[in-house]
């Protein structure tokens, strides 16, 4: 089925979007030492414990990076890992006190950042917006990796 005007704008529009909501968070966590995935990791935790396992699929990175990835935050302080309550053997991670008090944090200058863009938008405007998203995010899309693709120029 090929794509009509109407689904590029929205792609163009979810990308545009997407840039600049990457842009300010990437500013905010810089002025806390955080990647971009250290934000989405301490996001993710907001409100669940999730294995390390699925925390890495989804996250769509290796065990061993997501493991060096908690380390640094558990020296922080803002992580600590766990035993899932399902299966003793399974490691899950959970975020702490401190955590919880640097994603409010981050939570509010993120939101005051992109203020003047949300803004722009009258408040029955921006619950439908609220809404319109909901389907594209929940649930989330699988980081899978794509196929391999040749190199330009060969067959």
């Amino acid at each position: 089925m090929a794509p009509d005007d109407s689904t590029d704008d929205l792609i163009d529009g979810l990308v545009r979007s997407a840039f600049q909501v990457m842009g300010v968070l990437t500013r905010v966590g810089a002025e806390y030492d955080l990647s971009l995935t250290q934000l989405r990791v301490l996001g993710i935790l907001r409100d669940r414990s999730p294995r390390m396992s699925d925390l890495a699929a989804f996250l769509g990175l290796d065990k061993s990076t997501l493991s060096g990835l908690v380390a640094r935050a558990e020296r922080r302080g803002l992580l600590t890992r766990g035993t899932s309550p399902e299966d003793k053997r399974a490691v899950v991670v959970l975020i702490t006190e401190e955590g919880r008090g640097l994603t409010q944090r981050l939570y509010e200058e993120a939101r005051d950042a992109l203020a003047p863009a949300t803004g722009r938008l009258g408040p029955g405007q921006r619950e439908q917006l609220a809404e319109l998203l909901e389907p594209l995010l929940s649930p989330p899309l699988a980081a899978t990796p794509r196929p391999e693709r040749p190199a330009p120029g060969t067959p």
